[in-house]
């Protein structure tokens, strides 16, 4: 990349509020004439991050440049970019053509240029002859396209969009993503949009940022981010997935749901545990058993608009979601099969938990901010730092929180065809990973109980 290429650069970006860090090292470039979003679930830290490039907050750590030189301590009204918001921020005693002249007139722009300016922009945003328009009998989206007008009269080299079509409905809001993209198009400026719509930002986007508890998950193209996501988050945020526990026996030879297939995947070494993902639309179904590489039972059909989706249970005992533009009667028994280049084979971030502790005994030891029993380990004696390995499916979930020594609340849940694969969070940060047959919900509050015959102990 050219470094002439880039209009803002982002390194080693962290900050928090309180003892909570909402953005941990971020690290990413923005090209010029870009439009790229950052995604991800609510708390992730994509305003955050805009907010910090607005000049809105301040960094704790890093550095932010643009064009090359280093923006922090410059206000937001003096930095080269705009902000489009959510609730448009219009001034309701001013039309149309003074709310976008504000910006100009501040600057003492000449009377002439500021009509020729304000004129142009409505133009481009559809607009024309709501000059003189009273900003409050304007609908959702007109007030949205005001918004984004007033922002890029002035010009600026980087439009920011935080969130500026959640508050229309629907069809308004698809409507908006066309227009928006043409805008993009016609001003060549860059843009850095902020959502936690995915179809919005498959359909928007240049480049996709996806952000998960303050950290970047991935960086890609729409295409690269839904067809290769690097871990299980992205896979399971970016549209529908199967997403399932697999073996990579070989190159090119991947075991899940019981049975082996070809796919194009290699490097991964041999007989590694692996996560696979399967996209619904890319499993084929069919009434007949023959040329199948698998069969299940139907569980459900549900018509969707455009496809059917459906619910089979595998020959094996495991759940998939298949789409298909044709229907399959609940209580048919199926064949299907899957191509290799649409099984997406992602190393595992890790295979079980490893708690870092300290023997408060020969048989106890403390993890997770309080005390576990655990077995007596030859050559570890009290006081000794350890590493405590313990396996997902290990890991008791209770009901009653009282009945464990730990805490904490469901902060993600995946299902694996078989079972949930769960990440619970104590009160002091500690995240616990478990797999459990067992329905809970997010922020669900668990007891986290560990029996010691789960435990193997080695020091640290």
């Amino acid at each position: 990349m050219n470094r002439d290429d880039i209009i803002i650069n982002i390194e080693h970006v962290s900050k928090s509020f309180g003892d909570k860090k909402v953005l941990d090292d971020i690290n990413l470039y923005v090209k010029k004439g870009e439009f790229i979003t950052f995604l991800g679930p609510s708390g992730c830290g994509k305003t955050t991050l805009l907010r910090l490039i607005a000049g809105f907050l301040d960094a704790d750590s890093g550095t932010i440049t643009m064009e090359g030189k280093d923006i922090d301590g410059i206000p937001p009204y003096m930095r080269p970019l705009n902000t489009v918001f959510q609730r448009y921020a219009l001034f309701p005693h001013l039309d149309v053509y003074d709310n976008i002249a504000f910006g100009l007139k501040l600057n003492n722009v000449p009377e002439d240029e500021i009509e020729a300016r304000v004129m142009k922009v409505l133009k481009l945003v559809s607009m024309n002859d709501y000059e003189d328009r009273d900003v409050n009998s304007l609908s959702g989206g007109q007030q949205q396209r005001i918004a984004i007008a007033r922002a890029i009269v002035n010009r600026p080299k980087v439009l920011l969009l935080d969130e500026p079509l959640a508050a229309l409905d629907l069809k308004m809001r698809k409507d908006m993503q066309i227009e928006l993209k043409e805008m993009h198009k016609k001003l060549g400026i860059t843009f850095i949009y902020v959502t936690h719509d995915q179809e919005e930002a498959l359909t928007l986007s240049d480049t996709i940022v996806v952000l998960n508890e303050g950290r970047i998950q991935q960086i890609g193209t729409p295409t690269d981010i839904y067809n290769e996501p690097q871990n299980e988050f992205v896979a399971d945020f970016i549209g529908e997935s199967n997403i399932l526990n697999g073996t990579m026996i070989a190159d090119k030879k991947v075991s899940f749901i019981g049975h082996e297939f070809e796919c194009v995947d290699e490097g991964f070494g041999e007989n590694v545990p692996v996560d696979v993902v399967v996209r619904p639309e890319d499993i084929y179904i069919m009434n007949q058993l023959k040329g199948a590489q698998f069969s299940g039972e139907v569980k459900s059909c549900i018509f969707k608009g455009v496809h059917y989706e459906m619910t089979v249970e595998t020959d094996n005992g495991f759940e998939l979601m298949i789409q298909d533009y044709n229907a399959f009667e609940v209580g048919s028994t199926v064949g299907m099969f899957v191509k290799p280049v649409d099984i997406q084979v992602m190393k595992k971030a890790c295979t079980a938990n490893v708690f870092k502790g300290v023997m408060t005994s020969l048989n106890t030891v403390e993890i997770l901010g309080c005390e576990y029993e655990c077995p007596e380990t030859p050559g570890i004696s009290k006081d000794d730092e350890v590493n405590v390995e313990v396996d997902f499916d290990k890991v008791d979930l209770l009901d009653n929180k009282d009945d464990a020594p730990q805490f904490g609340n469901v902060s993600f849940i995946l299902y694996k065809g078989d079972r949930y694969h769960l990440t619970i969070v104590t009160p002091e940060g500690y995240h616990v990973l478990a797999d459990t047959h067992d329905v809970w919900d997010k922020n669900d509050i668990v007891g986290i109980k560990i029996l010691p015959q789960d435990m193997k102990i080695t020091k640290a």
